[in-house]
């Protein structure tokens, strides 16, 4: 009985180094996110953390702007980081400053700028480039995003429609928060952002994208932080969703994986 005992005992505790090896041996993947990819990576990573044990930890901010929580910024200051996942050409000014390494950057996906109102206001007409144009010269408050569609918003697509000046008075840009929210909260009349960001949002009706006349696809990628405490690890995880595995968790969230 002593000598079962004993072997019972041995084998708990074998069983208990094990166990702790494992949970040491994990590796803690920190990565850095703005919200177009956002709702595709917090799926993706619970079930990468299912299947490898490792633990995905998720810092998010802007791909650019001038609050200090945008992640160019953030890099800037130091922040430990190992992954990055933003917009494409943002990601490559990252890389030419050398804080992401080239070879590493993997396109994820591409996402179109879509319409918000607010939930129960009227859809208004976007059918076509005039009666989009038409609908932007008389809505009374517009907003948009700080980050990629927001930019082209304001800098091209106003432009291009020759109404640059009109909305002036009555647009605006919104740092740091999702879109959807301020026009939920009514501050806003219509809202753009990318359609990946604008799904997530309680309170609103999404009026649909841009005609496709004027629709711009803004590519989000990621890669790896040339200061990476776990860059084995991270390399895992960028591969793990640009798999064509992630291809379906992608597309649900309203962007176009681009996995081969």
């Amino acid at each position: 009985m002593e000598a079962r005992s004993f072997a019972f005992t041995v084998v708990i505790v074998c069983m208990g180094i094990l166990l702790f090896a494992g949970v040491a041996g994990a590796a803690e993947i920190k990565v850095m996110i703005s919200g177009g990819f956002a709702a595709a990576h917090e799926e993706l990573a619970r079930e990468f953390e299912r299947k490898t044990g490792n633990k995905i930890v998720t810092i998010y901010g802007a791909s650019m702007g001038s609050t200090p929580d945008a992640i160019p910024n953030r890099i800037q200051r130091g922040e430990p980081v190992d992954v990055v996942i933003m917009v494409g050409y943002a990601l490559g000014d990252l890389i030419k400053q050398g804080k992401v390494v080239a070879d590493s950057r993997v396109d994820l996906a591409q996402s179109g700028v879509g319409m918000a109102v607010r939930a129960g206001a009227p859809k208004p007409d976007i059918s076509s480039v005039e009666a989009f144009k038409q609908t932007l010269l008389k809505a009374k408050s517009i907003a948009y995003s700080d980050s990629a569609s927001g930019v082209y918003v304001s800098t091209k697509l106003f432009p291009r429609l020759g109404i640059a000046d009109q909305m002036k008075g009555k647009s605006r840009m919104i740092p740091a928060e999702p879109v959807g929210r301020v026009v939920a909260r009514g501050e806003a009349e219509i809202g753009f952002q990318q359609m990946s960001e604008l799904r997530p949002i309680s309170g609103i009706d999404i009026v649909g994208p841009l005609p496709p006349e004027l629709q711009n696809l803004t590519v989000f990628s990621a890669g790896l932080v040339t200061s990476s405490k776990e860059p084995q690890a991270a390399k895992a995880y960028i591969k793990f969703i640009s798999s064509p595995a992630a291809a379906p968790v992608i597309n649900k969230t309203g962007m176009e994986a681009m996995a081969k």
